[in-house]
């Protein structure tokens, strides 16, 4: 092919096919800096971006199930906090229960320890009703709540599996201690006898602070082993999919200067067609 030729630039050609280049990966280049990734969408490069969909989705599904068991960890919580008050007033009403015990007690001070008893039976009712949070309660259940005792499965993963929360009867703890309001000398004394009733339902909501502790523990634990798994993937996530900034920005001042350059030697190239009209003067 003739280098002098008005039908056919080949040096145009050439710088034209550079600057194409150039400009594709100039292109990229700016893509990848103004997203700020190497893999932005499936263009890129599409078995990183089916992965790193992949790692989004369970990074997603691990934030919900935090929050849910966020969320249960303020029903835990408030729970503890219940059954710790109706603890320490158990405590203050067996001492009552002692004195009434008391065979020697006169009719009034009897009367006036059994109006104690109804005082710190009342707030064991209050705190049994008032321990709900979120419109879920694990200890009510009167027949007058709105919120019902319930067990609660909580998502703990991005599988959907879940934990149970146990729930405890309430309302049976509160009936069985109102049969002792007016106990007589006979029946304090076997309330607070080694399998009384008294004693029994104090051992129970014991044993129910401990399992609430527990799961207090294990929800907290898998929240904190969650937040682990999302940083990891997180971190996984970047190294696959993040630009190298630094380098990106190096490339693309590289890149803008070939362009110039390009663009440059295109106009050259183009102009050479015209020497051929000064073999014609």
């Amino acid at each position: 092919m003739s280098l002098n030729s008005v039908n056919t630039n080949v040096g145009a050609m050439i710088a034209l096919e550079s600057l194409n280049r150039t400009n594709s990966d100039l292109a990229a280049t700016q893509k990848r800096v103004s997203t700020g990734y190497r893999v932005a969408d499936s263009t890129d490069d599409g078995a990183a971006y089916a992965v790193a969909q992949s790692v989004r989705s369970v990074v997603g599904g691990l934030t919900t199930a935090n929050q849910q068991l966020g969320n249960v960890q303020g029903l835990l919580s408030t729970t503890q906090s219940g059954l710790n008050d109706i603890s320490n007033t158990m405590a203050s009403m067996r001492d009552v229960l002692v004195s009434l015990s008391d065979g020697n007690a006169s009719t009034t001070t009897r009367a006036q320890y059994q109006t104690q008893y109804k005082s710190l039976l009342a707030n064991i009712k209050t705190f049994l009703q008032d321990s709900n949070y979120g419109g879920k309660s694990l200890i009510g259940n009167f027949a007058t709540d709105p919120y019902k005792a319930t067990a609660v499965n909580v998502v703990r993963n991005e599988a959907g599996a879940t934990y149970g929360i146990v729930s405890y009867n309430g309302s049976g703890l509160y009936a069985s201690l109102a049969l002792l309001s007016a106990a007589s000398t006979a029946v304090a004394i076997a309330a607070l006898t080694k399998g009384g009733n008294f004693i029994s339902h104090s051992d129970t909501v014991g044993t129910q602070l401990n399992t609430v502790g527990s799961e207090i523990t294990y929800v907290s634990n898998q929240i904190k082993f969650n937040s682990n798994r999302i940083d990891a993937l997180n971190q996984g996530l970047g190294a696959l999919v993040d630009a190298d900034l630094a380098k990106e920005s190096a490339q693309l001042q590289s890149l803008q200067i070939r362009q110039q350059l390009g663009t440059q030697a295109l106009s050259l190239a183009n102009q050479a067609p015209q020497t051929l009209l000064s073999l014609f003067k």
